[in-house]
């Protein structure tokens, strides 16, 4: 039952699955509480730019990737609170540009480039030991920020006028989530694919909230589902031959069928 333990690219693949499922879960809990959830369809899409950016000029794709996912967080983040446009109208403005701006830039590449279907549909067994890397690095500066800022972000989320009567700079702390949600969907492209990687940032969010009350109950559970649907549709797609990304996804779907049907039950038994 365990040896696909023995291939060194599964104890990778199953690494960096878990890491970034701590990164999204955590991460999901705010995005999904701000009703945000577009972001990570956005941010996803317009990273192509800076992936195609550096597949063009020979950069390493996922570092100039990331930086190129700052600027486009901060984009996000102005358009949103400094115009008169929607959260949803800036994230669409920005998703359609980038993924043009993408597509252009590719045009200009000479010859048939095979990592580029990685990050459209992902391939987290492809990931290598410089990938890994990467994601561990960036993944525990993002955890820092989170475990240091935690607090202040919670409250930014819940009630940012009384944040802003209490001396805090909400604005400060939603730039901080938006940046380190941004490079937290980048460091899971490969993994997941630009296409699909949103659904592990909504899905296990979704499948929490039908069970626990209190936001820390909430946080906790978020990030155990997010862990299990990302290992167990690792382990499935490696048995059955199938697409690690898009299993991963459909576990996901899966698990949230069953919660809501088991939730249905409990809500019966208790009434």
């Amino acid at each position: 039952m365990l040896e696909f333990l023995q291939y060194p690219f599964m104890i990778r693949a199953i690494v960096s699955g878990a890491f970034i499922a701590v990164l999204l879960g955590w991460l999901g809990t705010f995005v999904v509480t701000r009703k945000m959830s577009l972001i990570g369809d956005g941010i996803a899409h317009a990273s192509l730019a800076g992936i195609a950016l550096a597949l063009l000029l020979g950069w390493m794709p996922i570092p100039t990737a990331v930086i190129f996912a700052v600027f486009i967080a901060a984009l996000i983040y102005l358009l949103e609170k400094k115009t008169r446009i929607s959260s949803d109208m800036a994230i669409a403005v920005i998703f359609t540009t980038g993924m043009a701006l993408g597509i252009v830039l590719l045009h200009f590449y000479q010859g048939y480039q095979p990592e580029l279907l990685s990050y459209l549909f992902g391939n987290i067994l492809a990931i290598n030991s410089y990938d890994l890397f990467n994601i561990i690095v960036i993944g525990v500066i993002i955890l820092i920020c989170l475990f240091i800022f935690y607090r202040k972000i919670l409250f930014s989320t819940f009630d940012p006028v009384g944040a802003y009567l209490s001396g805090i700079k909400p604005w400060v702390y939603d730039l901080v989530l938006y940046i380190a949600t941004a490079v937290s969907i980048v460091l899971s492209i490969k993994l997941i694919g630009i296409i699909l990687v949103s659904a592990l940032l909504v899905t296990p969010s979704a499948i929490a909230r039908l069970f626990v009350k209190s936001f820390k109950g909430f946080t906790l559970l978020t990030i155990l589902l997010s862990v299990f649907i990302v290992i167990a549709g690792l382990i499935l797609s490696y048995y059955l031959d199938l697409p690690s990304g898009a299993v991963i996804v459909l576990t996901g779907t899966i698990s949230f069928i069953v919660g809501y049907l088991i939730s249905l039950i409990l809500k019966k038994i208790k009434s």
